[in-house]
């Protein structure tokens, strides 16, 4: 069963989402950003075990609470962790007022019709019942979309809303991510076509029925609006895709009713060496910059 005063605050509260969810291919490159060096650590263990400290530095910074920040993507060993001796997704919640979310893809397939899939997941009913114990809300699935190939961003969009509809059967409020790069030759063309397929998604929901999107910020300005304004449609976020966090909020601030949702974009100033007045005040400034680009528009 969904939470009314999550959805509420995932539906209407001004901010923006923290995507604190870099995989195993990601999470190198943050570390790296971050400070942390790759001969600083060996092995996965404790490559995760360092980034696990990273989010939970994050996460529990003063200035990182649901004023501004209204929900976090977390990585399933960041879900399955704890902050401050209690679960992540309680601690969020419960301490910070930020609403919980699990990034549930497995990466993605190799490129086809100027499409990437996402690679099968067979164990996700079991990952989404854990994640309904421990009090997720609601999951994010990413593909990636580099060319306007009808086919290929056809099949990206049916993938996504099957395996949202697998998601939604679970009580969990699913965001459909179908990335379109940022250096797509191709990328106006690619987000017409987009447009019109996640349209028709929408339109044959179940009535009631709630979904998130976390798209590219288009080429053209609110390009998304109708979108926006879709009665299946609880919020659309954008993914900063690559643009540094200036340019990205900057975009962000043409488009009326998306807020963000970035990863990168978020922790590129933040350095393992701050100490926690320093690394805060960097935070807060961060938040302050991403929250601005999604609740003030031109």
């Amino acid at each position: 069963m969904v939470d009314a005063k999550q959805m509420a605050q995932m539906s209407e509260k001004k901010g923006f989402i923290a995507a604190l969810d870099q995989s195993g291919g990601s999470t190198p490159g943050a570390l790296r950003l971050y400070g942390i060096a790759d001969s600083a650590y060996s092995g996965d263990e404790e490559m995760f075990r360092l980034m696990h400290e990273m989010r939970v530095r994050i996460m529990t910074a003063p200035s990182f609470s649901g004023d501004k920040v209204i929900g976090a993507i977390l990585f399933e060993k960041t879900m399955d962790g704890e902050a401050q001796g209690k679960p992540v997704p309680s601690y969020l919640w419960e301490d910070r007022g930020v609403v919980p979310f699990l990034k549930v893809d497995k990466g993605l397939a190799a490129e086809e019709n100027g499409v990437q899939l996402m690679k099968p997941m067979p164990d996700l009913d079991i990952l989404l019942a854990r994640a309904v114990k421990k009090g997720i809300f609601g999951t994010k699935m990413r593909s990636v979309i580099a060319n306007a190939d009808k086919a290929g961003i056809a099949a990206v969009v049916k993938q996504q809303f099957e395996v949202g509809r697998q998601i939604l059967g679970h009580g969990l409020i699913p965001i459909i991510e179908p990335e379109v790069s940022i250096k797509s030759p191709t990328k106006q063309e690619a987000e017409a076509i987009l447009r019109d397929e996640i349209t028709k998604e929408l339109d044959a929901l179940p009535s009631g029925t709630k979904v998130m999107l976390k798209l590219t910020i288009p080429t053209v300005a609110d390009f998304y609006a109708p979108l926006i304004a879709h009665k299946a449609v609880a919020r659309v976020v954008a993914l900063s895709g690559g643009y540094s966090r200036a340019e990205a909020c900057e975009k962000l601030s043409h488009n009326h009713g998306m807020i963000a949702s970035f990863s990168r974009a978020l922790t590129e100033d933040l350095r393992v060496t701050m100490s926690d007045a320093e690394f805060d005040a960097s935070l807060a400034a961060t938040i302050d910059q991403i929250y601005a680009g999604s609740v003030t528009k031109v």
